[in-house]
């Protein structure tokens, strides 16, 4: 109590500004041990210097993983606004177009489509021209932006009306609904895999165009040009053997198999000299996936960070919440009600009560404060 009133009377002093008052009155054993504690528990100097405790880094989720046929999983992410204009005449009107992002989760496979709107109609529009390139994804993750929640929202309106209806129609629809997955608040690196190809096509972007103002049309041109870029790139480093002359890439995966391919027979140990022109095509098919088993899967693997164990936080734990664009002394401070829990038992989300309300945020965005009143 000596201590932390003349820390609070001395304008919240420092461990050495501790030491040199009070040793004036008092001589205070393992006195410096003694003042940072008490600074550390300070909760306006903890606030000044708020620290975020990583969890351990989480396995790849099942999707990220498994040898499935290109967008039968994908993520997607908006990014823009970009100008273009109506048409190619002096003084055209130029209006706010912006681009959408659908990667696939297994192969890094990217499509981007131009969209007029960050609205719901003009997601399920997009939407719409996706599936009929691609193909119907069985699961999409995306982050919590409201277009995405009223496309959901939709997608499920029109499951249950189908579902709901007997006819050889609504049972066959009503059985290819795609699964919605939507990332925490406030979590950008939940969704990695795509917000890395958003800044990746916004960097050509900015090399091909500049400061250039297209039409509509041109920039969807400029899109596909870029897309092609990004099918290109490679997935893993290029082998050492002599004759592998060709790294693997998204591409492959692209024209590979048909959306609904029949059961294959393995033809990777038979001779190509051996093969007809059809299994000679499912021989170099099934050779892309050996590859993309062996040389890419195990570079997932790796763990470059939060790999240091901490205290996992607990339900009732007093916290403050991380605004990136304020400092800590403003965080909003909150208590947690309720922890999500991963397959590996760590916590990873959790709901924050805030005044009346509940936020869901990730437990990388939360700051513990030092006040211990756990049962």
């Amino acid at each position: 109590m000596l201590v932390a009133h003349h820390h609070v009377k001395n304008a919240h002093a420092g461990c050495n500004a501790l030491s040199a008052i009070l040793q004036r009155e008092f001589w205070i054993l393992s006195g410096r041990r003694l003042f940072r504690s008490v600074i550390f528990n300070c909760i306006p100097c903890y606030k000044l210097k708020a620290t975020i405790s990583q969890p351990l880094m989480g396995d790849l989720p099942p999707d990220r993983v498994r040898a499935i046929r290109p967008f039968a999983g994908v993520g997607t992410d908006f990014a823009g606004p970009f100008l273009v204009k109506s048409s190619n005449i002096r003084n055209a009107r130029s209006h706010k177009a912006y681009l959408c992002v659908f990667v696939c989760l297994s192969t890094k496979a990217v499509h981007l489509e131009l969209v007029s709107a960050l609205s719901t109609e003009a997601f399920l529009a997009t939407l719409g021209r996706f599936v009929s390139r691609r193909g119907l994804p069985d699961l999409i993750r995306s982050d919590c932006g409201t277009n995405y929640k009223g496309t959901d929202r939709y997608l499920k309106e029109v499951v249950e009306f189908l579902s709901s209806h007997r006819s050889y129609l609504g049972n066959a629809m009503s059985k290819r609904s795609i699964q919605w997955k939507f990332d925490p608040p406030a979590c950008p690196h939940w969704g990695g895999i795509f917000e890395a190809v958003v800044k990746v096509a916004k960097t050509h972007l900015r090399r091909v165009i500049g400061e250039a103002i297209l039409t509509f049309e041109e920039l969807a041109t400029v899109f596909c040009k870029i897309e092609a870029v990004l099918n290109s790139r490679p997935l893993c480093p290029l082998s050492s053997d002599p004759n592998d002359l060709e790294v693997l890439t998204p591409g492959h995966f692209l024209i590979g198999q048909p959306l609904n391919a029949l059961p294959e027979y393995p033809f990777r140990e038979t001779s190509a000299s051996r093969l007809s022109r059809f299994a000679l095509l499912q021989q170099m098919t099934q050779s892309f996936w050996r590859r993309w088993s062996l040389e890419y899967l195990h570079l997932l693997q790796q763990r470059v960070k939060w790999s240091d164990r901490t205290e996992p936080p607990r339900v009732g734990d007093l916290v403050l919440i991380k605004e990136p664009n304020a400092l800590p002394l403003y965080w909003r401070r909150g208590r947690i009600v309720k922890l999500s829990y991963g397959a590996d038992g760590v916590p990873r989300v959790a709901e924050v009560l805030v005044g009346d309300s509940v936020l869901q945020r990730a437990v990388a965005t939360l700051s513990r404060l030092p006040i211990y009143s756990r049962t």
